[in-house]
Formats: C-alpha cells, sequence, structure tokens
C-alpha cells in the first residue's frame, strides 16, 4: 500500500497559499570552535543524520484527479547539497543583519516537486558565530518518522555521535495509473474516502478545520468554550507574503524569581511579559487601550510535571491593565482554570504527532492555529521548554535558538519562545507591512520582563 500523507498532514498542503507557507522555522546560533564549523561538516552531519529521518529523502506526489490524498514516494533525485545551503552576511554581520535574511527566507515557499525542507549554514556572524536556519513543512512534521530537522543535527555533546551506517536506496516512483489504482482500490474498501478527499481538493476549509479539531481533543475543547470571538486588534490584517523577524532574550532564573516571589508557573510569567509588552506596543501606535482591552492568545505549552504533556489554551491577555503584577494574577488564574478543568491535550497523544523536542514541539502551535478562524484569537504563542543544558552541532557548541512560528490566515504576528541553557528566547515572526516595528514590541519584550522584575527586588 502507498504511504499515504494523513488527513491532517494533507490538509497544511492544501490551507497553503501566497500569504502563508506551511513551513515551521529555527534560528540556532553557535560558537565557532577552533577546528572550525563549515559547510561541509554541516553537508556531512546532515547526511550521516538522514537514516534516522527517512522522510526527509521524500516528497509529495499527488493522485491523479485527486482521487485519494497524496503519497509520500523516495525522491530518486534526492541532492542534499539542494537542501543544506549556505550563505554569508556582509560585514559587520550584526543580528540586524542575520534578522533580515531570516525574514527573507521564511518568505518563500518550499518547493514542492522535492522533499519539503531546507537548511542555511550563514556565515560572517560578528564576534566568532556561525547560524543555522531551518525551514521544515508542517505537513512533515508528525513527531513519528520526521521531526524537525533541527532536532536531529544536535548532539549532549561536542564530540558527535557515531554515524549510523546506512546504504539508501531509493524505491521506484509509482505511476500516475498505479496511483490511480491504489485509490480506486481504497474507495472500494472505504467509500467515505472519497468525498473527503474531494473536500479536501476543494479546499473546502470547514472541513479542514473540523478534521484537525478532532485530532487536538483538547484544543477543540478549549475552542467550543470561546463564548466570544476574539475582540478587534491591529494583529488580525490581510497578510502579504514577505516577512520580518526580531528576537528578545531573558534569563530563566529572572522568570523563576518572578514564580518565586508572586506565585504561578514560568508559562504565566511568559504570558504576563508579554500582555506588558503587547500593552505598551498598542499605546506606541495610538491605539486605545482602556481596562477591559484584552488581546487573546492562542497558546499550546509544554508542561513537565509528573507527565511530560502539552496543553493549548485560549488566553485574553489583560493588556489593559497597567500594573504588571495584577496582570501576572489575572494571567495565573485564567490558565489555572483552563488546567483545572482538564481541557489538555493526552500526552500520548502529543507523543504521536510532535515528540518531545523544542523544534518539534512549536510546530504543534503552528499546525493548531494554522487551522483555526482569526475570529477566534489575535496571537499566536508557543511556549516549549528546552533543554538546560549545552547542545552541540559539529562540535560547535549552540549558544542560542530562536524558533519561527509562522503566520496563520490574517495574523500579523506569531510568538515562539524556547529556554534553552539557562536563558529564554522569543522570535517574533511578523507580516512585513502590518507589522514595520516589530523591532519595537521586540525590545518592549526585554523591558517588560525588567518592569517585572523590578517588583521582586521592590
Amino acid at each position: 500500500m502507498p504511504d499515504r500523507l494523513s488527513a491532517l498532514d494533507a490538509s497544511f498542503l492544501y490551507l497553503e497559499d501566497s500569504t502563508t507557507p506551511m513551513h515551521v522555522g529555527g534560528v540556532a546560533v553557535f560558537r565557532r570552535p577552533r577546528t572550525g564549523f563549515d559547510y561541509d561538516r554541516l553537508v556531512d552531519l546532515i547526511e550521516q543524520r538522514l537514516s534516522l529521518v527517512p522522510r526527509y529523502r521524500q516528497k509529495v506526489v499527488h493522485v491523479p484527479g485527486r482521487l485519494a490524498r497524496p503519497v509520500w514516494v523516495d525522491d530518486a533525485d534526492f541532492d542534499v547539497t539542494y537542501h543544506v545551503r549556505r550563505s554569508a552576511l556582509p560585514k559587520p554581520g550584526s543580528d540586524q543583519q542575520l534578522h533580515d535574511l531570516v525574514a527573507r527566507l521564511m518568505s518563500r515557499p518550499l518547493d514542492h516537486t522535492r522533499p519539503l525542507w531546507e537548511v542555511y549554514l550563514v556565515e560572517g556572524l560578528a564576534r566568532n558565530r556561525t547560524a543555522v536556519i531551518t525551514k521544515t513543512h508542517q505537513a512533515m512534521v508528525d513527531g513519528l518518522g520526521a521531526p524537525e530537522i533541527g532536532q536531529v543535527m544536535l548532539d549532549a555533546s561536542a564530540t558527535p555521535r557515531p554515524p549510523v551506517e546506512s546504504l539508501w536506496m531509493p524505491s521506484p516512483e509509482p505511476s500516475g495509473l498505479q496511483l490511480v489504482a491504489d485509490a480506486v482500490a481504497e474507495v472500494v474498501q472505504r467509500p467515505g474516502e472519497l468525498v473527503e478527499n474531494v473536500r479536501s481538493a476543494t479546499m473546502d476549509t470547514v472541513e479542514t478545520v473540523r478534521k484537525v479539531a478532532g485530532v487536538f481533543g483538547g484544543l477543540a475543547s478549549a475552542v467550543r468554550t470561546a463564548a466570544t470571538p476574539a475582540p478587534g486588534s491591529p494583529l488580525n490584517v490581510r497578510i502579504s507574503p514577505q516577512r520580518r523577524f526580531a528576537v528578545a532574550r531573558t534569563r530563566l532564573d529572572v522568570l523563576r524569581d518572578i514564580r518565586r516571589v508572586h506565585g504561578g508557573t514560568v508559562n504565566d510569567g511568559v504570558l504576563a511579559v508579554l500582555s506588558g509588552a503587547l500593552r505598551n506596543w498598542l499605546l506606541s501606535r495610538g491605539e486605545v487601550v482602556t481596562a477591559g482591552t484584552t488581546i487573546r492568545a492562542m497558546a499550546p505549552m509544554s508542561v513537565r510535571d509528573d507527565e511530560t504533556r502539552v496543553s493549548a489554551y485560549l488566553v485574553d491577555l489583560p493588556v489593559g491593565e497597567p500594573n504588571p503584577v495584577v496582570r501576572l494574577h489575572h494571567v495565573s488564574h485564567a490558565m489555572r482554570a483552563h488546567q483545572e478543568s482538564g481541557q489538555s491535550v493526552a500526552a500520548q497523544t502529543l507523543v504521536r504527532f510532535s515528540g518531545f523536542a523544542p523544534p518539534t514541539l512549536h510546530a504543534l502551535g503552528a499546525r493548531a492555529a494554522s487551522s483555526f478562524s482569526r475570529r477566534l484569537f489575535n496571537v499566536v504563542v508557543t511556549n516549549v521548554p528546552g533543554p538546560q543544558v549545552p547542545l552541540y552541532a559539529a562540535g560547535a557548541r549552540m549558544i542560542e535558538m530562536f524558533p519561527v512560528v509562522p503566520l496563520a490566515k490574517s495574523q500579523a504576528l506569531s510568538i515562539g519562545v524556547t529556554s534553552y541553557d539557562g536563558g529564554v528566547y522569543f522570535g517574533l515572526n511578523a507580516d512585513r507591512d502590518a507589522m514595520s516595528d516589530v523591532d519595537v514590541l521586540a525590545a518592549m519584550v526585554e523591558e517588560s520582563v525588567e518592569e517585572l522584575m523590578g517588583t521582586v527586588s521592590a
């Protein structure tokens, strides 16, 4: 039988258009070791790891007449150097130049005639640093055979894992006639599949949303509890194909100190920080902000307790509240109410779809957000705890990691947050036209952290 895309994975191919490419990304910054970290080393590393993720040598082939969902087939012309690319920043190799490059790369859709991923080695970054930018289509990231590519590159020590000896021989690509025959055989066995495939092929958004909602059971429950549409916001506009990218940073100990003094969780602290930043951003734009003004976030979050799990919630961020501690208490109360309601995605479900590694888990939030109406939320915030020990690629130590969460339809901003090795890293992916001031918002994130921290030391 053909390796057919699931209904969920296929939906991300059908939902993609010129303004909403459906790839999730990441920006990892490395300190160059004395032995160097160049393009050839990165190509060799990824080529050695591809046997761990067979999907990354496969491409999507559509069935003639859309009689069935597309299938994964081996790419007989697979060329790792097509997917692993290099770029260099002009002097001085600043962070802003890197962020501009990230924005340009994330604006470009992936080539659907080839395996749906790309990796870029970025040389010339100041202060003896190198960056690696990854792009992986959400149709690929299922957490079973295909985590996000950035996940498999990394090692727990400067000495890479021994390579897995594996000779890859591509299977022959099925002919159009064979694809049709397989589709007809499936229709005979499951007549309802034909109706589903026609709906998907004609991009029936309502049906796509229904399928995604069925998979993310906890999220669907949370959505049903949303009694009112999300408030109007400058974050919900017609978006362009082009992007801007900005980052913010803080230390995990800072958020833990805030939690120690004011209660709640580190996740609550992150949302309270973003509430303060979004409040100041609205005011900087001359928007009317009253005591009752809110911005609704869809916030899939990884939670570490007795059982590792991920929960996805709709949270009204209290941007109208001027007091940072009261904002934090509002957020903590809202999150506690969600958690006590039991509306969380079961761990086993997420093991099937996402795996438990930061690059892959950010894809969960993107996959869910991409399929829900902008009327339900204003912004996506994915927050994934990462490892608190150093990680390496080809002997180079990773010093920072920023997620790049794709924009959903009519969503001008997505925010990814990851903690790693004592740091907390915010990646802000924004529409180029609607968010020309995304750098301002990023600076306000760091100012909001300082504001909350001031209440701890006061």
